[in-house]
């Protein structure tokens, strides 16, 4: 069986429905913190889930009218063995790195960047007031891929593929693909799915999921019911592990946003220091030490 969901076209396509749904293991509630040079944000998916939500390595959701909580951004530091998408839902961004790229990084525009064997970046706000709000989540690497070469692509809002359901449901394919529809990115190791959802007021969404995928919801507007479970604003939602569930059916409340995102574990050794994440306490040894003899491709300026 198949429902009919409508593409930004108005076309049909074909969405397989959800036969058994995966229910909603535990809820988070992220940590306060800051990064950078003093960006306020939470901390969602923190370093004690990585091995439970593998490949994702951390997901960092920022959002403030203050112009104090973010204005000094992120000056250069370095990357090593992973990838970071950066997803912004308001407010304006400058990215430059040591491999030699820019970007500038805006209202509902995503930022995708392959740190490989090693860059050093800067993402500095482009705006003096007003709100910066986005995500930014960490992509773990396979082991043959951590040192290939880095890779950035900027994707703005009007490049995102985007369909809408017969029951009023916006979403942004950030990866993988939805109802037929193929995200921005794709990857063979990983696999991952990245859904922007909104939801009008008793909306119902249904996603295939691959059992042998881990995946989460983070809900960061409104109200979100998962089978029994209400998932409400700023708790992220891990779904549980269930070889035959195929799918996930969220049902709305008042109007709500969420991210669903889902990928294929790699089952290697995670081994982070700060900005490094590697397979091997040696690697991370050998990483700080390019960094600090400038082998990771100098400073982005």
């Amino acid at each position: 069986m198949t429902r009919s969901d409508l593409s930004p076209s108005g076309q049909p396509t074909a969405q397989p429905e959800v036969r058994r749904a995966r229910s909603v293991e535990r809820l988070v509630r992220g940590q306060a913190t800051s990064d950078g040079a003093g960006v306020r944000l939470t901390r969602v998916l923190t370093q004690d889930l990585q091995r439970r939500l593998d490949p994702f390595l951390m997901l960092d959701a920022f959002g403030s009218d203050n112009p104090g909580d973010y204005i000094a951004g992120f000056p250069d530091h370095p990357h090593r063995g992973f990838e970071t998408i950066t997803y912004m839902i308001a407010g304006r961004m400058l990215h430059r790195d040591s491999a030699g790229h820019e970007g500038l990084l805006q209202n509902g525009g995503m930022q995708w960047m392959t740190a490989g064997r090693g860059v050093v970046h800067s993402e500095i706000p482009q705006q003096e007031s007003g709100v910066m709000e986005g995500f930014q989540l960490w992509l773990n690497l396979p082991a043959h891929d951590k040192m290939r070469d880095p890779w950035y692509r900027d994707v703005q809002a009007a490049d995102i593929p985007r369909l809408r359901t017969e029951q009023g449901v916006e979403v942004a394919v950030l990866a993988g693909s939805s109802g037929g529809v193929a995200g921005a990115v794709t990857r063979q190791a990983t696999e991952p799915l990245y859904l922007d959802l909104h939801l009008p007021e008793g909306a119902r969404f249904e996603q295939p999921l691959d059992p042998a995928h881990n995946a989460f919801v983070y809900v960061y507007r409104g109200e979100l019911r998962i089978g029994g479970q209400v998932v409400p604003a700023q708790r992220m939602a891990i779904l549980a592990n269930e070889a035959e569930a195929d799918g996930v059916v969220l049902q709305a409340g008042p109007q709500s946003r969420a991210l669903l995102i889902s990928g294929r574990p790699l089952r290697e050794p995670i081994v982070q220091y700060g900005p490094f994440v590697m397979n091997s306490q040696q690697q991370i040894f050998e990483a700080v030490r390019d960094f600090r003899e400038g082998r990771l491709g100098g400073y982005a300026g």
